[in-house]
């Protein structure tokens, strides 16, 4: 039987998001809209990312009501969105169709012969990035679907040409088994999104599912560095390419590593035992590294030139929010990083070391209750790069707070590993705290995937002003 098209435009041309002022939905609302269906949407709050979609013809609803529902064919939600939705409500009330977003994306890459899926606990938004730049340096014209901001491509979506999709695949939720990847990346397998998966167990035969979707012909790109990811490999029927920094049997690997005097780093490509290309990247970190191997199998497998994949990767010079430049003032300079697991942490602490600095300042943000409780011991051990570490609040996000864990006990925790924590509650007060105790060529980098960013905004100002 053949499978339903939820997309079909002979049954759906008016299409409804809740919640389009989101990364992903905006970016599907976009894709849709240039597909020729008619996009309206609601969110709470107006933003430069609504008020782009308005100018690109998208009607905008600020907040969320049962009046905002003109007759759409389709209505997309996320999965932050409650069941209590008065949009939701009215919509099932009519009888109209309603799909999550991971849906959607699936759908939509249903459309385009050679998807490409970047999955993996952490790298996926740089990883994606760098096989964009290196598919557009090789003139493949890709549509792009990133869960950051691209410089390059004006965002986080790119309508390209129709044959190849990029896009990210995240395993919260199993939202990545919705996809339809012809090649698959993974780029490591750790435990996170503890409130949802029982453990590494279940996360690993979630990837299984993931990479089983992948059909025989196509192809698994596997970071073999990574244990969790090289044990599932023999249960997996495709074509699979391996790479890795540390791993003799890598097919692709990165050798005489470097970096300059701005932590850039360079390696020589092999593949097979052979050398490739000399590759020089415009990002920092080992983890940098790894993510760019991984973008240069992935794109040499599909017919990249060399020369392509060397000029995209030097091209790459980042995301917003991963190790991005937020400002230099009195000497004192600002980074702000999405890290919020240990093992992101560690990796960017490790990349700062190659940043010429005197002391190393790390403010971090505590992204969710069930993540900071289950991994606390892991999170005390992942700031022995830093001098001195401030932690904020915890950032809820989707959580209710049931009093079991705060931001207190993570500091106390980093405490009995090396006493260099501090916690301090309000951003404010954190900008004033640094703007009193840093000095002359230390380095401060904000960290969390909330709203810390915005502490390194003030204390800027705050140097500016004084």
């Amino acid at each position: 039987m053949t499978e339903k098209n939820l997309l079909d435009p002979n049954l759906v041309k008016k299409i409804h998001f809740v919640g389009i002022g989101g990364i992903s939905m905006s970016g599907l609302a976009e894709i849709l809209l240039n597909q020729g269906y008619e996009i309206s949407g609601s969110d709470m709050k107006a933003s430069n990312i609504t008020d782009r979609l308005v100018n690109m013809g998208v009607k905008f609803y600020q907040g969320h009501s049962s009046d905002n529902m003109e007759n759409p064919d389709l209505v997309i939600y996320t999965a932050a969105v409650k069941k209590d939705n008065p949009e939701l409500i009215k919509a099932q009330e009519l009888g109209i169709n309603t799909i999550e977003r991971s849906v959607l994306l699936g759908q939509i890459m249903k459309q385009y012969p050679y998807s490409i899926n970047v999955s993996g606990t952490h790298g996926k938004t740089t990883t994606t990035s760098m096989v964009t730049m290196i598919m557009m340096e090789a003139g493949l014209d890709p549509t792009v679907h990133i869960g950051g901001q691209l410089n390059a491509i004006g965002g986080n979506t790119k309508i390209g040409g129709n044959k190849y999709f990029v896009a990210e695949a995240c395993e919260y939720v199993e939202s990545f088994l919705q996809f339809y990847p012809f090649m698959g990346i993974i780029l490591n397998i750790e435990a996170d999104h503890l409130d949802y998966f029982k453990g590494i167990d279940h996360i690993k035969e979630s990837f299984i599912k993931f990479a089983r979707l992948i059909p025989k012909e196509g192809y698994l790109i596997a970071c073999i560095d990574d244990n969790n990811t090289r044990d599932i490999l023999n249960k997996i029927d495709c074509n699979i390419i391996t790479y890795g920094l540390n791993s003799e049997d890598a097919l692709w690997q990165a050798r005489n590593i470097q970096f300059d005097e701005d932590g850039l780093g360079s390696y020589t490509l092999y593949k097979s035992n052979e050398e490739i290309a000399k590759i020089s990247l415009s990002v920092t970190g080992m983890h940098n590294i790894s993510n760019s191997l991984a973008a240069a199998a992935a794109c040499y497998t599909i017919g990249c030139s060399v020369d392509s994949i060397k000029n995209g990767l030097r091209k790459f010079s980042g995301t917003h929010r991963r190790f991005e430049l937020k400002g230099l003032s009195k000497d004192i300079k600002v980074i702000d990083d999405y890290a919020h697991h240990p093992s992101e942490i560690v990796a960017t602490l490790n990349a700062a070391k190659n940043v010429p600095h005197n002391k190393l300042w790390c403010v971090f943000q505590p992204h969710t209750y069930t993540r900071t409780k289950a991994l606390l011991n892991d999170f005390s051990k992942s700031f022995n790069d830093a001098d001195y570490v401030i932690v904020s609040d915890i950032y809820a996000a989707r959580e209710p707070d049931n009093g079991e864990i705060n931001s207190l006990i993570l500091s106390d925790k980093i405490n009995e590993v090396s006493p260099k924590s501090k916690y301090i509650k309000g951003f404010e007060d954190i900008a004033n705290y640094l703007h009193e105790k840093a000095t002359s060529g230390d380095l401060i980098i904000t960290m969390g995937a909330g709203d810390i960013y915005r502490v390194g905004e003030i204390f800027l100002d705050m140097q500016q002003n004084a």
